[in-house]
C-alpha cells in the first residue's frame, strides 16, 4: 500500500526537477541566505526510508503544500462508510426484530401442533361415533341410516347391504346395530307405496310409457312411469331414470283391453289425460288407448323404436337360414370348448328373451374368432395347434360375409336408437338421422343391401312418428327407461325373479329414487307397517308363492297312502 501511494509523489518530483542552468536551481534564490538556505533538501531516498509518515503528513505534496486530492478523497471516505454503517445498523435491528418474531410464531405453531397431536392421540383411543342422526317416531333408526340403506339395496339387495353394513362397522370399530335385511325390505315397500301415492300434478303435457312384465305362469305387472314434455332433457342429453315418477304399478293375472281401460282411466284421473302414449307393439296397450281420447283433447300414440328395430332386425335377418345355421354353430361350440383350453373363445349366451336387442355382442363374437383365425401368431392362440383351433372353431370362415353385413345392420340400429335417446321426436328429426346414417355409411368401403333397408325402414320410422307432432313440440320415442326399471326390479328380486311376484312388487317405486334423508323423513310416516300390507292385500292378492307353499302345506297333512 505504501509502494503504491509513493508512486504519484515520485512521478511529481520527477515532473518539477530543475536543471542546474533554471535559476530557480540556485540555492539562494529568493530566499536569505545563511545556514537554513543552505540546507540542501532531503533526498527522496532519504524519505522513503524515514519513520511512517502520520496521515496529516501524508497528504502534503514534497513543495510543502497539502494535496487537494488528497483532502477530497479523504473527506468523501468519511461520509460513506458513516451513512452506509447507519443503514446496516438500522437494517440490522430490522431484521432481528423479524427473526424474534418469526421464533415467537414458530413457537406458537409448534406449540399448536403438539397440542393436535395430544388431541388426535386422544381421538384414537375413542370408539368412531355415527354422525347425529335422530330416530324417526317409532323407530330405532334416524333418517340418514335409513337413506343409506335404501341407496344400497338398490344396487346390491337387502341381505348384501346388510352384510356390507356390518363388515363397515366391524371395520371401523363403530359400535352400532346394524339394520337387519328384512328391515330394509320393509322400508322400500313402505316409501315405494308412499312415492306411489304422493299427488301428481295435472297437467296437459304428461308423456306416459306402459309397458307389462311377467316372470312367470300369468302373473303380469303393468307399470306407467310419466314425465311431462316441459321437463323432457335437452337435446343432447340422455334421459334418466330419476327424472321420471312411477305413476301405476297394477299386478294381475288377467290383462285384456277392459283391464288396461279400467287403469288407464284411473290414472287418468289424477294427471289428467296424457299428450302421449310411448308403449311397445302390445295390442292391448294401444287399442285401450281409446278410452284417453274421449278423456283428451289430444292424444299420440307412439310407439317405441327400440321394439321396432329388433322386431325389423328380426324380419331381415333373424328369420333366414344362414342366420339360423349361425344361431345353431354357436350353442354347440359354446358346449364343445367352455370347459376346454379354448374357454376364453367361448360365445356369450343367448337371451331367451329380447334376444335381438342386444344381438351385438353376438355378431362381434363371431368377428372376434374370425381375426383369431386369420392370425396364427395371435397371443390368443398361444399354446393351441392350428388344428385345434380350425376343428372347433373353423366354421366361422364360413360366415364372414355374413357377419359384416349382419354387424352394419347392428351398427345402423344402435346409431338410430342412440340418436333418438338424445335428441327426442321433433319435427326434422328423421331428416337429421338421414344424414347421421348417410355418414355412417360413407365411414364403409362397401355396404349391404341389408344395413342400406334397416337405415330406410328406420327413417321412416321417425318420419311417420314425427309427423304427428306439432310445430315446435317434442316427445320422446322410447321406453329404454321403463325396461330398465323392469331390471333394476328383478336384480332386487334376485333369485324370486324366476317365479311369481311378491310383495316386494311394493318397492318398485323406490327405485326410481335417489334417497335423502329429507326424502325418508317426507315418505317414511306417511305409509305404516298396516297400510302396507293393506296395499299388498288389496293389489296383489295371493301370490304364486303363497299357493306354492300352501299346495306343500297340503301334500304334508294328508294321511299317508
Amino acid at each position: 500500500m505504501l509502494l503504491n501511494s509513493l508512486q504519484p509523489m515520485m512521478a511529481w518530483a520527477e515532473d518539477r526537477a530543475t536543471v542546474r542552468t533554471d535559476p530557480s536551481a540556485d540555492p539562494g534564490a529568493k530566499i536569505g541566505g545563511g545556514a537554513a538556505a543552505r540546507r540542501p533538501a532531503p533526498s527522496l531516498r532519504d524519505w522513503h526510508q524515514s519513520d511512517k509518515p502520520s496521515q496529516q503528513d501524508a497528504a502534503i505534496s514534497p513543495t510543502g503544500c497539502r494535496s487537494q486530492l488528497a483532502n477530497l478523497e479523504t473527506t468523501e471516505f468519511q461520509f460513506t462508510v458513516n451513512q452506509d454503517t447507519r443503514e446496516l445498523r438500522l437494517r440490522n435491528e430490522q431484521l432481528n426484530e423479524e427473526l424474534l418474531e418469526a421464533k415467537k410464531q414458530l413457537d406458537q405453531t409448534q406449540q399448536q401442533l403438539r397440542q393436535q397431536r395430544q388431541e388426535n392421540e386422544a381421538l384414537r383411543g375413542q370408539p368412531i361415533r355415527l354422525p347425529s342422526d335422530l330416530p324417526l317416531p317409532q323407530h330405532c333408526y334416524g333418517p340418514r341410516m335409513i337413506s343409506l340403506c335404501l341407496n344400497l339395496c338398490k344396487r346390491v339387495g337387502f341381505r348384501p347391504a346388510a352384510t356390507a353394513l356390518k363388515m363397515i362397522f366391524d371395520w371401523l370399530g363403530i359400535d352400532a346395530k346394524v339394520p337387519s335385511w328384512d328391515s330394509m325390505r320393509c322400508w322400500s315397500c313402505r316409501v315405494g307405496i308412499a312415492k306411489l301415492q304422493e299427488p301428481v300434478e295435472e297437467a296437459d303435457d304428461w308423456i306416459w310409457m306402459a309397458d307389462h312384465s311377467n316372470q312367470i305362469g300369468t302373473e303380469k305387472v303393468l307399470q306407467i312411469l310419466g314425465i311431462r314434455a316441459s321437463r323432457l332433457p335437452s337435446p343432447g342429453q340422455t334421459l334418466r331414470l330419476q327424472d321420471m315418477r312411477v305413476l301405476a304399478v297394477v299386478p294381475g293375472t288377467h290383462w285384456k283391453r277392459e283391464d288396461v281401460r279400467r287403469e288407464y282411466a284411473k290414472l287418468a284421473k289424477r294427471t289428467g289425460a296424457p299428450r302421449y302414449l310411448v308403449t311397445d307393439g302390445a295390442v292391448e296397450l294401444r287399442e285401450s288407448a281409446d278410452v284417453l281420447k274421449t278423456l283428451g283433447e289430444k292424444l299420440t300414440i307412439l310407439r317405441d323404436m327400440k321394439h321396432y328395430a329388433a322386431n325389423l332386425f328380426e324380419r331381415l335377418i333373424g328369420k333366414s337360414d344362414r342366420f339360423g345355421q349361425y344361431l345353431s354353430q354357436l350353442g354347440r361350440t359354446r358346449s364343445a370348448i367352455q370347459q376346454t383350453e379354448l374357454s376364453h373363445f367361448t360365445p356369450p349366451p343367448q337371451k331367451p328373451k329380447a334376444r335381438f336387442m342386444n344381438l351385438g355382442p353376438t355378431l362381434r363374437w363371431g368377428q372376434m374368432i374370425s381375426h383369431h383365425l386369420s392370425d396364427a401368431h395371435s397371443m390368443s392362440r398361444s399354446g393351441i395347434t392350428a388344428q385345434r383351433m380350425n376343428d372347433k372353431l373353423g366354421w366361422v370362415r364360413d360366415f364372414r360375409a355374413d357377419l359384416a353385413c349382419w354387424n352394419r345392420c347392428d351398427e345402423v340400429m344402435q346409431a338410430s336408437l342412440k340418436f333418438i335417446n338424445q335428441q327426442g321426436l321433433y319435427r326434422g328429426a328423421a331428416a337429421t338421422l338421414k344424414e347421421l346414417l348417410d355418414d355412417l355409411a360413407s365411414e364403409h368401403s362397401s355396404d349391404c343391401e341389408l344395413s342400406a333397408t334397416m337405415a330406410s325402414k328406420l327413417i321412416e320410422f321417425v318420419k311417420e312418428s314425427e309427423a304427428e307432432l306439432g310445430d315446435g313440440e317434442r316427445a320422446w320415442l322410447s321406453t329404454e327407461n321403463l325396461e330398465s326399471s323392469f331390471g333394476l326390479f328383478k336384480r332386487l328380486e334376485g333369485q324370486h325373479s324366476k317365479g311369481g311376484f311378491t310383495s316386494l312388487i311394493a318397492a318398485m317405486p323406490m327405485l326410481l329414487t335417489d334417497w335423502t334423508a329429507e326424502l325418508v323423513r317426507k315418505s317414511l310416516p306417511s305409509v305404516s307397517v298396516a297400510q302396507m300390507k293393506r296395499w299388498l292385500s288389496e293389489e296383489l292378492g295371493t301370490t304364486l308363492t303363497s299357493k306354492r307353499v300352501t299346495a306343500y302345506q297340503e301334500f304334508a297333512s294328508a294321511p299317508p297312502g
